[in-house]
């Protein structure tokens, strides 16, 4: 079954998480992906890296089903190679600021003028219009300006999250962005200029906080891992490791006290309901860490499953590659890359279609592994390639 977006060309010029991402994305729901790179391949490559020469963890996962092609857009030979790429393109992906498009020549006019109907999906850290727009960012400073850094972990001790959720929230809404440009496209067969940026994406898990905040000046502090829209809503130790459980609503609350034994609680105006169970949570979760500590893992998700109450294990890294469920749904894919020593496991597509699924259909490329493939393939021949290369322009 060919791929939804077979046919369809994109130009990957995205560094580390955000442009590769999206660009990543595309190429599983079957688009063309070239990532265009520098000579001798980016910093990127060498994130978490595998081996001692060869790519990194971070780049493995967000390069399968792409070639790549390098070259050096500063000199005037470089950018009309580019100029040629994008005249065969449908979409190109880039993640720098405005005034760094520009000076090479991948804003949208510029683009425009090359292909008219162009889709250039553009990812910053702040987005366009304001004093901000063209600083350099990563994730942890879009995470930690929502307003979400400063609620987790302990007053006086704001927590960023590991994992660059911010980064990959604003690759899936540039996506989803692409992929409704695409549709207009081909209504009206006119491009147009998609923007993501980190700090809007940071913003959408803090919507609610943000408008409660407006509106009644709630001026919330962190509660750790205690929630604050229910209880118990916690993470608790066990026997042999840690889970956490989620009660919200008084549905859950009732199965949970009458589990605990704890009957009286149904009608003590502490717990009547979510409000006054946050209120209240610090008991409610101490009753639980009491029951947990009792118990091992199993006999705790095991007896809460059999509750109708929703709960699961703090997993390690390799406790979720080892993970039963994970391993029956298939979520990861191995794929071998020379000179790496093992199997890689790559998340698949996430997201599940019942016709077109996403798929990884090849490795990540290695560095201007297509370069001559793709040159000759926009005309230019095998004699001026070696020239390119000898000029260092490819």
């Amino acid at each position: 079954m060919p791929g939804v977006l077979e046919g369809v060309r994109v130009l990957d010029f995205g560094r580390y998480i955000a442009g590769p991402y999206c660009a990543c994305l595309l190429g599983d729901m079957g688009a063309e992906v070239i990532r265009v790179e520098r000579i001798g391949g980016g910093e990127d490559r060498y994130v978490l890296p595998l081996s001692d020469t060869e790519g990194g963890a971070m780049f493995l996962s967000l390069n399968r089903n792409k070639k790549s092609i390098t070259l050096d857009p500063t000199t005037p030979e470089g950018r009309r190679l580019v100029e040629k790429l994008v005249a065969t393109a449908d979409i190109v992906v880039v993640n720098l600021p405005p005034q760094a498009l520009e000076s090479m020549g991948l804003d949208y006019a510029s683009l425009c003028r090359i292909k008219p109907d162009i889709i250039l999906t553009s990812l910053n850290a702040f987005g366009s219009g304001g004093p901000w727009s063209n600083r350099l960012g990563f994730d942890g400073i879009a995470q930690a300006m929502s307003g979400l850094v400063y609620m987790t972990g302990h007053e006086g001790d704001p927590q960023k999250a590991y994992g660059p959720w911010a980064d990959f929230s604003a690759a899936t809404f540039a996506a989803f962005g692409t992929l409704s440009a695409l549709l207009w496209k081909r209504q009206t067969g006119q491009g147009q200029h998609v923007e993501g940026a980190l700090l809007m994406a940071a913003l959408v898990p803090a919507v609610g906080l943000l408008s409660e905040q407006a509106v009644t000046q709630a001026n919330r502090t962190p509660t750790a891992n205690r929630s604050q829209t229910g209880a118990p809503a916690d993470m608790f130790r066990t026997k042999d490791g840690w889970v956490i459980v989620q009660v919200v609503s008084n549905a859950l609350y009732k199965r949970w006290a009458r589990l605990m034994g704890e009957a009286m609680w149904l009608t003590d105006e502490r717990f009547k309901d979510d409000a006054a169970r946050v209120v209240n949570s610090e008991t409610i979760s101490e009753r639980m860490a009491r029951w947990c500590a009792e118990r091992s893992n199993s006999e705790v998700l095991e007896t809460l499953e059999k509750a109708g109450i929703p709960a699961g294990p703090v997993l390690k890294p390799q406790e979720v590659l080892d993970h039963e469920h994970l391993k029956a749904i298939g979520a990861f894919k191995e794929i071998s890359y020379p000179g790496i020593p093992a199997p890689v496991p790559l998340l698949s597509t996430p997201v599940s279609l019942s016709v077109t699924p996403g798929t990884i259909r090849s490795a990540p490329p290695q560095i201007g592994e297509h370069t001559d493939a793709i040159l000759a393939e926009i005309g230019v021949d095998a004699e001026e390639i070696s020239r390119l290369r000898s000029a260092g322009t490819i």
